[in-house]
């Protein structure tokens, strides 16, 4: 048994009993010293013992609240966690300057990072023969702070929303003027309307708020009435606070003491702006009326019913020819009218006599005017007024001379129908035309001839030479073409470079060949532009009705696809429809819309064709192929939708979806840990004409993380030859310089100069398949085999041939200094999948 505790616990029973507690009160008194209930209302605080050093020797957290946002680790350094650098020199230089209890604010970081509001105070304890040490408490008073902020802005909102709402249900602003006129007190609205304190607009000052033109007589008038005592009203315009002008109405009464004198003005600010827009408005629309009939010309005839007279205005009168002195009759307006139109006239004088005449009624008829007998066209609108009880009140007609609007109604219609540049008729002219001939000929079992032309290379003139050689290469085809067709033909300019002829005189193939061959002669000859000679190759299409079609839309299209063909195959002759063409027609159709529906599907898969050193086998690289997969027939070569790719649309969707798989494709192999080598892709044309086509690719390649070098893009000689070479060029100047390499597709069998393998950043020379095929039996071929070769490596290039197929082959190409090359010898185009697992 502990004896030092009895001791201690009789020690305090008799101090108990001297002090006269009894055990209640002990029992209160130990609650004071640990009861939970005071961690509740205590502030959030702890306690602590620092050494000389600013270690915490001792610490006890005196609050839950405390515990809740601080770590209890503080001992040691571990305080200094807490604080930032500022805030412990603030501690440190109040340990050195005093011994007291002199609170330090500071900033606390909580466990959640966040920070809060604390109060530290210390005070230095020494000892005989020891080392200081400082007692000090840390005290949380961000929620105190908080409570005491959140009231102040409840009570600060509150007073604000007092404040708003009696300003704003409040229209108009109070004032109180002294006997002598000057302004004394203004309600707050005030400041919201102009932006200036009320203190400013006392005395006189309201007075710079005033529009300048409306300062003179306001001040005016407010110095007469001050000085009357009459009741003031008027108006004028304030300068609001974003600097408009607002009109407002300030009335004011003077209020007198038993004497009479006065002692106060008292008056208010009413907004009227709306009653002044409206007010001018009205004196605006009135005025408007008057200056439009003046400037539209408007003659005016008022008939009043119940009076039975008749008004013809100033202009009316002008408009007839007539002097201020002819009376206005129905006598005299019947006469100037033309012979044909005065039944029409004497109708509706009629109906306005007998009150028959509709709410509204339109006419147009023909006069002579009295003083030159000149015809003219006067266009009359009427309307009618009505009382309550429904009998007429009013006829107002107007009246306008139509004259020039009627000529220029012909020019319009000429306009409509005619190509403003070559004078030909348009496409709806002649079309309308056509399916007119077409009804004839069917009526009556005849036939005729349609041809349609196409200008060959119109662009490329319009990009060397600008437009307007351009137009001119139009205008002279345009007047040769109609010289040539024969009497009874209708030519016309359909659009762009694309014109048409029918000519009923031309009744079978065999005429249409005679013609066209004299129309191609005629063309030959060279149009001459600013001293420029203008080339113009011309291909054309040709229909016959009832042979090739019974109606004028088959007619046209049998027409257009003979065209279509004419210029696929080489242009400069005509091609007479032959139902091939339709089939051709639809083939072509088909595979847009198997193109189509593959994107739609996402059916297209690449496949990969490896490209290797011929010598050892090594696999250098990969040719991404584009195939699509069938659900039911599988696999299909790009060939099956070759005619997708003349649609420049279909083509960039196609070469975006590869372009996607192919880098996808890419990584999956490098984060397989397989080598793919260089992994090439094509890209054609109208991929560099829709968008930043390098930007783009970089950006695919940056989104896998895949290295630039790892890329290749394949490119065939076209594309430096058509529209937007230099967009070409600038794209690839900016993939080569990003470490994504270039290659030249089919080299050797376009038209591109040799001075293009200096112009744009070429890396790789692609030997096309074609001279690879007969290597080892035509001598030209393995010549021109060399050529390149010995090209390629003088430049710098590295050489690629397409088309390896046996092993025959591939020795001649490696005797010949080519030893990578591509084809079935190599590997035949696989799938990812496929290549992956061959691989692993």
């Amino acid at each position: 048994m502990d004896r030092f505790a009895d001791r201690r616990f009789q020690e305090l029973g008799t101090e108990l009993a001297r002090d006269g507690l009894d055990w209640d009160s002990f029992h209160y008194r130990n609650e004071l010293l640990f009861s939970p209930v005071f961690q509740r209302v205590s502030p959030p605080l702890i306690r602590w013992i620092a050494d000389s050093r600013g270690r915490i020797l001792s610490r006890e957290i005196a609050s839950d609240l405390f515990a809740r946002y601080f770590s209890s680790d503080m001992t040691g350094n571990g305080w200094r966690a807490m604080l930032d650098r500022r805030d412990r020199k603030a501690l440190a230089e109040a340990a050195r300057q005093s011994s007291g209890s002199t609170p330090v604010p500071v900033r606390m970081r909580t466990l959640l990072g966040e920070t809060r509001s604390g109060i530290v105070r210390m005070t230095r304890v020494q000892e005989p023969d020891e080392q200081p040490l400082w007692y000090g408490t840390v005290e949380d008073v961000d929620e105190r702070y908080d409570r005491d902020r959140r009231a102040l802005a409840d009570a600060l909102a509150e007073s604000r929303q007092h404040y708003r709402w009696s300003v704003e249900l409040s229209p108009q602003v109070p004032w109180t003027a002294a006997p002598d006129g000057e302004v004394e007190e203004i309600g707050p609205r005030w400041r919201d309307l102009t932006g200036i304190d009320p203190e400013q607009a006392k005395g006189s000052g309201w007075i710079d708020s005033l529009h300048p033109d409306d300062v003179e007589r306001t001040t005016s008038i407010w110095m007469e009435k001050v000085r009357s005592g009459d009741p003031v009203d008027v108006d004028y315009r304030l300068r609001l606070v974003d600097g408009s002008y607002r009109w407002m109405r300030s009335r004011a009464s003077a209020r007198r003491d038993a004497k009479g004198r006065i002692v106060r003005w008292y008056g208010t600010l009413e907004d009227i702006h709306a009653q002044k827009l409206a007010q001018r408005e009205l004196a605006d629309s009135e005025e408007r009326f008057r200056l439009a009939v003046q400037s539209a010309r408007l003659g005016i005839w008022d008939f009043d019913a119940v009076a039975g007279t008749r008004t013809w205005s100033q202009e009316f009168r002008s408009m007839l020819g007539l002097s201020d002195t002819e009376p206005a009759t129905s006598e005299l307006a019947l006469k100037l009218v033309h012979p044909e139109d005065r039944p029409r006239l004497a109708v509706m004088l009629d109906a306005v006599a007998s009150e028959r005449m509709p709410p509204h009624f339109e006419a147009t008829l023909r006069i002579y005017r009295a003083d030159t007998g000149a015809l003219r066209w006067i266009k009359s609108v009427g309307w009618r007024s009505f009382s309550d009880s429904g009998r007429p009140l009013r006829v107002i007609v107007t009246f306008q001379d139509v004259t020039e609007e009627r000529d220029s109604e012909d020019r319009i219609r000429w306009a409509a129908t005619h190509d403003p540049m070559t004078r030909m008729p348009n496409r709806a002219l002649w079309q309308a035309t056509l399916e007119e001939m077409t009804e004839q000929a069917r009526r009556r079992g005849d036939s005729f001839g349609l041809i349609l032309v196409d200008i060959d290379d119109l662009k490329r003139t319009n990009d060397m030479l600008g437009h307007d050689a351009g137009d001119a290469l139009l205008c002279g085809f345009a007047q040769r073409f109609a010289a040539c067709a024969p009497a009874d033909a209708m030519v016309g300019r359909l659009g762009g470079d694309e014109f048409g002829m029918i000519a009923p005189s031309l009744t079978s193939g065999a005429a249409l060949t005679v013609w066209s061959a004299e129309l191609l002669g005629g063309v030959r000859t060279p149009y001459v532009h600013n001293g420029r000679s203008l080339d113009c190759g011309i291909s054309i299409g040709g229909a016959v009705f009832g042979e090739h079609g019974d109606n004028a839309a088959e007619l046209l299209k049998a027409a257009d696809l003979a065209l279509y063909a004419s210029k696929s195959s080489g242009r400069g002759r005509l091609t007479l429809f032959q139902s091939q063409l339709r089939a051709e027609a639809q083939q072509r159709s088909s595979m847009i819309h198997m193109a189509r529906q593959a994107i739609a599907d996402d059916l297209v898969v690449p496949h990969y064709q490896p490209k290797a050193d011929m010598k050892t086998g090594r696999i250098l690289g990969y040719e991404a192929l584009l195939r699509w997969e069938h659900p039911r027939t599988g696999v299909h070569a790009p060939d099956t939708i070759a005619a997708a790719f003349d649609n420049a649309e279909i083509a960039v969707e196609l070469t975006e979806i590869m372009l996607a798989k192919v880098v996808r494709d890419v990584d999956r192999w490098l984060r397989s840990g397989y080598d793919p080598g260089r992994v090439a892709i094509n890209a054609s044309a109208a991929d560099f004409m829709q968008h930043d086509f390098a930007d783009h690719v970089l950006a695919h390649l940056a989104r896998y993380a895949v290295p630039p070098q790892r890329f290749e893009i394949e490119v065939t000689e076209t594309v430096f030859l058509g529209r937007g070479a230099e967009q070409v060029e600038r794209a690839l100047h900016r993939l080569s310089a990003a470490g994504v390499r270039i290659a030249l597709d089919d080299f050797g069998t376009g038209y591109a100069s040799l001075s293009h393998l200096k112009q744009y950043p070429v890396d790789v020379l692609k030997i096309d398949r074609s001279f690879i095929s007969n290597i080892e039996r035509d001598a030209g071929d393995a010549v021109i085999v060399d050529a390149i070769v010995n090209l390629g490596n003088s430049l710098g290039m590295e050489v690629v041939a397409e088309g390896v197929e046996t092993a025959g082959q591939a020795d001649l190409l490696i005797a010949r200094g080519c030893v990578i090359g591509q084809g079935y010898l190599m590997g035949r185009p696989r799938p990812w999948a496929a290549v992956r697992s061959q691989a692993a």
